[in-house]
């Protein structure tokens, strides 16, 4: 079914708004908070179904009546302490086979930052939405300008990726692992994906912002549905020469191929786009004059949605 573009950004930034009859307060009154000894702010929201299957150690305090998951390492606890805690939990827990999402384990560590920016621990990538922390990672869209004018440059990506399989995607994408700034991770994700040389990609690509959105996991995004994911994303474009072809270099990405700025709009609209690529898209369609306050229904509230607010600890590390 064909959608809007304000429908299109909805649909990755779907976490009730304060305009639903169900309040943002209301939903999350009714999951647990996550939250670390020694601090008092709330690190992200976990499900009540999650909570009765995770197999918490006595180094957890879960309390069912003010519904809050409490890392209960001592105050003094360092990073590693922390994360070591967090990992044997999930490990056990994996053992058990009660969570899906678990089963796609990467070895891969995301920071949870504190409220001064510090990493007060770091979780496996698989765990992430279970916890309902926010995530980061980082997207690249390349284009072209010839005969045709600006055309972008689409993957599509593998039927065999466990999350959403035969979408269409940006050219490159990732996500942020602990220790890593947004532009390395980019110029890694750029050669992985699309075959693109780090010299080029470091000499001409440009930031173009950083998007927060409050995703609601579907079907789509595999594993367990429901789950909370706010994330950071930051974005980049790269414009290249019309004689250089993005090659798959992974089995992520079926193929590459160039739309223009009408079929790519087309393709948003039949939402054949992986939900949090799709609001690349339109960022970069507002960014070059093609989506305008004139032109299109709900301007403002699209970008409202590309930039909401996320009531959580966030560290927003330089583009570039």
């Amino acid at each position: 079914m064909s959608k809007t573009i304000l429908d299109v950004v909805r649909e990755c930034d779907n976490f009730v708004s304060d305009d639903e009859p169900v309040s943002q307060s209301e939903v999350l009154g009714k999951c647990y908070s996550f939250r670390v000894t020694g601090y008092s702010a709330v690190l992200g929201y976990i499900l009540r179904e999650i909570v009765e299957k995770i197999q918490w150690s006595d180094s957890w305090a879960i309390d069912h009546h003010q519904r809050t998951v409490t890392l209960a390492t001592p105050a003094t606890a360092t990073t590693d302490m922390r994360s070591r805690v967090l990992e044997d939990t999930l490990k056990a827990t994996r053992k058990l086979g009660v969570i899906s999402m678990l089963e796609s384990w990467r070895d891969e560590k995301f920071p949870v930052y504190g409220p001064e920016g510090e990493v007060l621990l770091k979780i496996e990538r698989c765990a992430t939405a279970l916890f309902g922390i926010v995530t980061y990672g980082v997207q690249l869209l390349c284009y072209v300008r010839d005969e045709q004018g600006l055309r972008l440059w689409i993957g599509k990506r593998s039927e065999c990726k466990q999350t959403y399989p035969g979408m269409l995607d940006t050219t490159a994408a990732g996500g942020l692992v602990a220790g890593k700034l947004p532009i390395e991770a980019l110029v890694c994700e750029a050669q992985e994906e699309a075959s693109l040389p780090e010299e080029m990609v470091r000499g001409k690509v440009k930031p173009m912002s950083h998007l927060t959105y409050f995703h609601v996991r579907g079907s789509k995004a595999g594993g367990e549905i429901g789950l909370f994911q706010p994330e950071v994303e930051y974005t980049y474009e790269l414009e290249l020469d019309p004689s250089m072809t993005p090659e798959p270099r992974d089995s992520e990405v079926e193929s590459f191929s160039l739309y223009t700025a009408e079929e790519v709009l087309r393709a948003l609209k039949e939402r054949q786009f992986k939900p949090n690529s799709a609001i690349v898209i339109v960022e970069f369609l507002i960014l070059h004059g093609i989506l305008r306050a004139e032109n299109e229904p709900g301007y403002a509230e699209i970008l409202s949605h590309l930039h909401r607010e996320l009531e959580l600890p966030l560290l927003i590390l330089p583009s570039k």
